[in-house]
């Protein structure tokens, strides 16, 4: 065990808040990590974290360490980049929502891994927006508006989206002609938009029109909002990149043509970090030339 270790350690227990919470993303024993930061605490003559039965707290000399064990260990992930022939190493903590992270981002890691078989990807799926920095990942992608922040944003592409039903659900029900007929409807409500039940399109003009839509369905998940769809359970509004082959292969049709609907950017985030891993940066760079493809979503 190195002293690196050690001070990884410290650094995530801190920003995590949770001895536990260190433990499962090191892949420690919550006992291994109360032993390591004790051994810091040692050999420092510091008092780094107060920790009682249901909580602990970062002292004052603890953050003032904080912030200088964190630049060592940015400053030996740089040095441990450094060698002859110029290849990449070490982890990259990547988090991504659902969706796209399943669709889009497992081809760019495989070719990436096969380039450079020194980097390990641990890669979180989720639709919430995880803090990078408490949680300790290097990496997300993320797709919406950013609220302002100290995060590195790069944008890399646009999300649409993709009113679809199955034929066989416009067979029984008959076609729709413009938004305000979805009232009469059966829609499957996504979770994930806000709000989750007013659905947004584009008119002729360019105008916006916000149609309030309802169902006996309401789902989380985009891949079974997909199935659901293709089974006649109802109408869904869901991402291109989920739906796009369904409809080229006749499993969905696309509905109103003439009414687009609104997309979303894509970005890149990363931690505003004075020394950002040069594996981290070429993952960007590889993330935003596929995501430049023409006819790539």
């Amino acid at each position: 065990m190195g002293e690196m270790d050690i001070l990884r350690t410290f650094v995530t227990a801190a920003r995590l808040g949770s001895f536990a919470g260190a433990a499962r993303q090191l892949n420690l024993s919550p006992a291994m990590v109360g032993r390591r930061i004790q051994a810091l605490e040692a050999q420092y003559q510091l008092k780094l974290i107060e920790r009682t039965t249901r909580s602990q707290r970062v002292t004052e000399q603890g953050l003032q360490f904080l912030d200088r064990a964190e630049a060592v260990l940015e400053a030996a992930e740089a040095l441990s980049e450094c060698s002859e022939t110029g290849s990449l190493a070490g982890r990259i903590r990547l988090t991504a929502p659902t969706t796209l992270g399943a669709r889009r981002i497992p081809p760019i890691i495989a070719r990436f891994t096969d380039a450079h078989p020194g980097v390990v990807f641990e890669m979180n799926l989720s639709d919430r927006r995880v803090d990078l920095v408490t949680e300790g990942f290097d990496l997300a992608i993320r797709v919406g508006e950013l609220p302002a922040s100290s995060l590195v944003a790069r944008r890399i592409g646009t999300y649409g989206f993709a009113l679809v039903a199955s034929p066989d659900f416009i067979g029984r029900h008959g076609a729709i002609g413009q938004p305000d007929d979805l009232t009469r409807f059966r829609c499957i409500i996504n979770l994930n938009l806000v709000p989750r039940n007013r659905w947004v399109f584009i008119d002729p003009q360019g105008g916006r029109r916000m149609v309030e839509v309802s169902g006996a369905i309401e789902v989380d998940s985009g891949e079974a909002q997909r199935l659901l769809a293709m089974d006649g359970a109802g109408i869904a509004y869901l991402p291109v990149s989920l739906v796009g082959e369904d409809i080229a292969a006749g499993r969905l049709v696309s509905l109103l043509p003439d009414w687009p609907l609104p997309t979303l950017p894509i970005h890149t985030v990363h931690p505003s970090r004075h020394l950002v891993p040069r594996r981290v940066r070429a993952f960007i760079e590889a993330v935003a030339e596929d995501f430049s493809v023409p006819g790539k979503r």
